[in-house]
């Protein structure tokens, strides 16, 4: 495009009313919602960085918590476990959610955290000032903390601030061979990381679907699976899901745990929804260790070619037949949509068959194609996917049961 047409109030024109009419049928076929932020009692995020950095350790400032995993890694190594774990007992909300921390010495950071956060909680369910809704809001919290306590929860990440944050590891992380890691979509927070009723559209309920579907499929083989809800994601279909700008900030976020996983373990990323889009998003960023990045019922991933999404990753992308997301205008149009289909061919991606997965949410149910499929990529059994076409496509360019 020359500057005299990037100038032109025609095109300018025409642009801006396609953004609109992207709107317009987004908000038209699944209404507008907003992300509503409660209050939290007990300490702030804000609060604990704050006395974070006031801290000394032989009078030196702690690392700042957007240090490189190599520079947290390394000032923990020179603590010692007993130091380590009082600096945890009074930052609780930080070493919980430090990249480069010992895995086990946040997974105690985070219930030390938790249990404060419960405690308040609990004591403002019967505070007279607030509203019934407020009250229900705050019982519904306590349940959600009390759960993420449960014996044998390995809780990674921890923030009960705005919709909340929190991620979930299920196996041994510092043993992993190969690690999975769940990122979700739309309407997902410290409420609805797991659910009774529909158990495995909630992210705790995927991870423990595909750990469940891994380990079946190569039981030899030291596998973790992560449920990341590590990030604000929006809420509903309004302008945050129609957008990149909650995706930019999980994008960091999620290079940052990648970044930081202990070991040497090869790392998948299974993407869900606007999940996607993140992962589309973080992919240039990600390192070597990423092998593997598989999206399902996706929005785009803010590229018009797989291709163009650079790194080392081979990109997978399914998408069930009863999946509401087709419909989407699959565009982007002055930074509205996420650009094209990832199952078209023209895309690039390696296609999945997504058999048995119902509506848009049914991806991780036990039983189906799609679930099997994900297992594969997750101990590397690439021999065993299942492809959209049965012509196996999917496999092109892959040997070894390890993908070398």
């Amino acid at each position: 495009m020359t500057s005299v047409e990037a100038a032109s109030p025609t095109l300018i024109v025409v642009r801006t009313l396609l953004a609109l009419a992207v709107v317009f049928v987004l908000l038209a076929t699944t209404g507008w919602t907003t992300i509503r932020h409660h209050p939290s009692p007990g300490p702030s995020r804000e609060a604990a960085l704050a006395a974070w950095a006031r801290d000394r350790i032989d009078h030196r400032p702690p690392p700042e918590p957007g240090a490189p995993a190599r520079t947290v890694a390394a000032f923990f190594a020179g603590l010692g476990q007993a130091r380590a774990a009082r600096l945890a007992e009074r930052h609780p909300l930080v070493v919980g959610n430090l990249d480069g921390a010992p895995v086990s010495l946040r997974y105690r950071a985070n219930r030390i955290a938790l249990g404060r956060v419960l405690t308040a909680e609990r004591d403002s369910v019967d505070d007279s000032r607030l509203s019934a809704e407020g009250r229900h809001e705050a019982r519904r919290r306590v349940d959600r903390f009390t759960s993420l306590m449960r014996p044998g929860r390995q809780i990674l990440a921890f923030d009960p601030g705005g919709t909340g944050r929190t991620a979930e590891v299920f196996g041994d992380l510092d043993r992993a061979r190969r690690v999975s890691v769940i990122v979700p979509g739309v309407d997902t927070n410290l409420l609805t990381f797991q659910k009774t009723h529909g158990r495995y559209r909630a992210p705790v309920g995927m991870a423990e679907a595909l750990y469940a579907a891994e380990r079946r499929t190569s039981p030899g083989t030291e596998v973790a699976v992560i449920a990341w809800a590590d990030y604000t994601a929006p809420v509903g279909v309004g302008i945050d899901a129609m957008t990149g700008r909650l995706a930019e900030q999980g994008a960091e976020r999620l290079v940052g745990l990648a970044e930081a996983l202990p070991g040497h373990a090869r790392v998948a990323l299974f993407c869900h929804s606007y999940g996607s889009v993140l992962c589309g998003v973080a992919a240039p960023r990600l390192p070597a260790r990423v092998t593997d990045l598989a999206v399902a019922g996706s929005p785009g991933m803010r590229v018009e070619r797989a291709a163009e999404l650079g790194g080392h990753a081979r990109v997978w992308a399914m998408r069930d037949a009863d999946d509401w997301i087709a419909d989407v205008p699959h565009l982007e149009v002055a930074g509205v949509g996420h650009g094209a289909d990832p199952v078209t061919p023209e895309f690039g991606a390696r296609l999945l068959s997504a058999r048995g997965a119902i509506g848009h949410s049914g991806y991780f149910e036990p039983g189906t194609e799609s679930l099997g499929n994900f297992a594969a990529i997750g101990v590397g059994a690439y021999g065993s996917l299942v492809c959209a076409r049965a012509d196996s496509a999917c496999h092109d360019g892959i040997s070894g049961a390890e993908g070398r």
